[in-house]
This record gives C-alpha cells, sequence and structure tokens, in this order.
C-alpha cells in the first residue's frame, strides 16, 4: 500500500476533503468531535501530510528570519555563510532566509527591533541574544501573533513557547573546567574568565558548569570574577593589563567570548608569552590560526551548519504543528585540539550581502 493521501484520510474518518483541508491547517468551522474523529484516522493509518506538495499548490513560502547581533565577528561571519548556504540549498522547499541586525547590549533596542519583525509578515524567528526581561516580553508579543521563535545558541528559557537550538552551555562550561583543570598540572595561581557580558544566558550557563569543576577538582586555583568587556577593545586591554599585572601568578585563562581578537591581543601584550593555559570557543580562522601557533590550547565548539540548519528546521516543525527528530536536532559540543583540526578550517567571506 502506498503512501495515505487525504482521500484515504477523508475515507476513514467518513468526512470530506474540505473538511479534511480545514483541520489540517487549523481553520475554523469543524466541530471538535470531527476534528477528533480525523485526528484519530491520522494516527490509524499514519498519515503524514506532503507539506512540499501541499505548500506548492498554495504558492505558500515561508519568510525566516534570523536576528543577530550587529556586532561583526568571525562566528557571526561563519553563521551567515551557513545562513547563506542553507537558502541556496532549501529553495526548492519554498523557504527563504533573512539575516537582520540588532543591538545586543541595548535590550529596548532589541525589543523594538524584535517587534518590527510582525509586521514583515514573517512566519517564524530565530534569535539570538541575550536574555533579559525586554527581549523576553518582545518574544511573547511575536508568539501572540502566531510567529514561531527559537533562540539561536543563546538560550532564553523564560520566554513563552521557545524552543532552544544550541550546545548544552552548563555541560560546555564543565568540559573547560576538567580541560583546564588537567592542563594546568600541579600549578597553583589564578585563573581569568572573560565575557562580553554576564547577562548572556550562555555566558552564565558556562560559568556555572565551570565553576563546578574547578571547585571539585582544581581548589588549588582561585578562579576570579567574569571580565566583562561589552564588546568594547579599549576596556578589553585594561581589564586584562590590570588582571594580569597582579601580584598573583595568571595560569590560566578562560575566554567564554566567541570573539578572542582583543583578548589575544591584550594577554600578549601583557602577559607572559609562555606557561598560561587559555582556551576559547568556536572554530573560527582566528581560533584555529591561535591553535596552530600554540597560544590558544583547546577550543570548545559547535557546528554553526548545523546550528543553523536544525533552527530551520525547528522554526518549519513550529510552523507546521508537526514534530521534529530530537536525536538529529541535538547540537554535539566538540573539543579541538592543535591535533584534531578540520583539514578544511573555517574561512570567512569578507563581504557577505
Amino acid at each position: 500500500m502506498g503512501r495515505p493521501t487525504t482521500k484515504d484520510l477523508a475515507k476513514v474518518a467518513g468526512v470530506s476533503l474540505a473538511t479534511i483541508d480545514r483541520v489540517l491547517n487549523a481553520r475554523p468551522g469543524v466541530r471538535q468531535v470531527t476534528v477528533e474523529r480525523v485526528n484519530r484516522a491520522i494516527k490509524e493509518i499514519n498519515f503524514v501530510r506532503d507539506f512540499s506538495a501541499a505548500n506548492l499548490a498554495r504558492s505558500k513560502e515561508y519568510e525566516l528570519v534570523f536576528l543577530l547581533p550587529d556586532h561583526d565577528d568571525e562566528f557571526i561571519g561563519l553563521i551567515r555563510e551557513a545562513i547563506t548556504e542553507a537558502n541556496q540549498s532549501l529553495a526548492h522547499e519554498r523557504i527563504n532566509v533573512t539575516v537582520v541586525r540588532g543591538p545586543a547590549n541595548d535590550p529596548h533596542r532589541l525589543a523594538e527591533e524584535i517587534d518590527t519583525l510582525s509586521a514583515l509578515g514573517v512566519d517564524g524567528v530565530a534569535i539570538m541574544a541575550p536574555e533579559t526581561p525586554q527581549v523576553r516580553d518582545a518574544i511573547s508579543r511575536l508568539d501572540a501573533r502566531g510567529i514561531a521563535v527559537v533562540a539561536f545558541v543563546a538560550n532564553q528559557p523564560n520566554a513563552e513557547s521557545t524552543s532552544f537550538v544550541g550546545i548544552n552551555n552548563q555541560a560546555a562550561g564543565r568540559t573547560v573546567g576538567q580541560l583546564m583543570a588537567r592542563f594546568t598540572g600541579e600549578k597553583r595561581g589564578m585563573v581569568l574568565v572573560q565575557t562580553e557580558t554576564i547577562q548572556s544566558r550562555d555566558s552564565q550557563e558556562r560559568r556555572l558548569g565551570f565553576d563546578t569543576i574547578m571547585a571539585k577538582y582544581a581548589q588549588r586555583l582561585k578562579v576570579c570574577p567574569s571580565l566583562e568587556d561589552y564588546g568594547d577593545p579599549v576596556r578589553t586591554a585594561q581589564i586584562f593589563k590590570a588582571a594580569l599585572q597582579s601580584d598573583l601568578p595568571v595560569v590560566g585563562i578562560y575566554l567564554m567570548n566567541h570573539d578572542i581578537h582583543e583578548a589575544m591581543q591584550a594577554i600578549e601584550a601583557f602577559g607572559p608569552s609562555q606557561g598560561i593555559v587559555v582556551i576559547a570557543h568556536e572554530l573560527t580562522p582566528q581560533t584555529c590560526a591561535r591553535l596552530v601557533d600554540g597560544s590558544l590550547d583547546a577550543v570548545i565548539t559547535q557546528d554553526v551548519g548545523h546550528l543553523v540548519h536544525s533552527s530551520i528546521r525547528v522554526l518549519k516543525a513550529k510552523i507546521t504543528n508537526t514534530s521534529t527528530v530530537a536525536s538529529q536536532e541535538r547540537i554535539r559540543i566538540e573539543i579541538t585540539l592543535r591535533e584534531n583540526m578540520p583539514e578544511e578550517k573555517p574561512t570567512v567571506a569578507e563581504n557577505i550581502e
């Protein structure tokens, strides 16, 4: 027997094709008892809707938006490249993905940017932003307008009806903690932790996981309060200069932010050239180069292409009220050392439209 069709479903449910169409598209005008009868028939014959064919027949296109921070760094560049590639590969599925930039460190303006998305006729939004009350409420307004939302890279656990696509950041922090404890051997001294802002949920969770392991396995090390640079190169230089020239020796540095350029310059300018264990996040051209020259000891990373494609799949599933395969959408934590770097290193195009 071939794949069940809407005609088969109508026959088993004992209703018309018009009624089937109303139920599948959640349109009004159908009694609840009839909806339940159709849903039972769906399970009985294992009916799976062919959304590609349905969308083609109605000339339906899915308009998706990735809301990314407005600062440009290599990790953001890799995400934008992955979105461009996804757009090309998903054109036959009538999916159109665009990128909108928002001010990551101004929650009020970011909330306003999110609010404008509902006027653009979008079906779904992937949001990469720190969790704040303003952003949470703006996400709730999108949900109230029927726009699907996923939290992308940085979680928004207190926002309504929001799925998360990204690594388990507490586990990532624990992983860094284990590496730091092992790589520093029996050394005693300070460990610095740097991030753009600890307001970001991913930074909070990474710090929590890191502290848990350091307290358990490396009590010989003093982990300092998080150094927040707010994306300001001048501030980055100042905070590292003060920390690296303190009385206690610095034996380890955990760079939680994915943009390490200014931090590494400050470390080289004010710290010893060797002996400090430095661990960072995300595999970019910069972190690859630093692994090669030995100034980075390890990089905790996640597959950017997987992140983007998974977000698109989850958004589409929320829009069409279907399910996804949980194992397919699980983003793995990967540890990259100089010895296991991919042969094809990530590159970022100079200009991404």
